[in-house]
C-alpha cells in the first residue's frame, strides 16, 4: 500500500514540476512557455487557465499523498522509550540482591569500617597554650 502511494506522489510531483515549468515567465523566471508573444504550446488566456488550474490540481493531490504517506509511516511504527528497550546485562556469579559494590569494597578490605556516616574531622588551625 505505502508504495503506490509513493509511486503516485512521485508522478505528482514530476508533472508538477512540468507544469510550473510551462507557465508563462514574467519577470526573468526559468518559464519553458516563453515570455513573448508567437506561437507557442498554448497561448493566451486560455492557456493561463489550464495552467494554473492543473498546477492547482497537482499541488492538492500532493498534498493529500504527502499526508497519507505521513499517516501510513505512523501507523507502520509506534515510537516507545529508548530506555525501556535497555537490555539488564547480568555477570556470571555476581550475586544481583547484593548491595553492590560498597558491599564488594567491605569484603576485599575488613578493616573498613561498617557504617556509612562520614567521621567527624579534626580541628586543624593554630594550636592555643593552655594554662594548668
Amino acid at each position: 500500500m505505502e508504495s503506490v502511494v509513493i509511486v503516485i506522489h512521485l508522478l505528482i510531483v514530476a508533472a508538477l514540476v512540468v507544469v510550473v515549468l510551462l507557465q508563462r515567465s514574467e519577470g526573468g523566471a526559468l518559464g519553458i512557455g516563453g515570455g513573448g508573444g508567437g506561437g507557442g504550446f498554448l497561448t493566451g488566456r486560455s492557456a493561463a487557465n489550464l495552467l494554473t488550474r492543473t498546477t492547482a490540481i497537482l499541488a492538492a493531490g500532493f498534498f493529500i499523498t504527502s499526508m497519507g504517506l505521513s499517516i501510513l509511516a505512523g501507523m507502520k511504527s509506534k515510537p516507545s522509550d529508548v530506555l525501556d528497550n535497555v537490555p539488564v546485562q547480568t555477570q556470571p556469579g555476581v550475586d544481583q540482591n547484593s548491595g553492590g559494590i560498597l558491599d564488594e569494597l567491605q569484603q576485599l578490605s575488613p578493616s573498613a569500617p561498617a557504617s556509612t556516616e562520614t567521621p567527624t574531622p579534626e580541628p586543624t588551625g593554630p594550636q592555643v597554650p593552655t594554662s594548668q
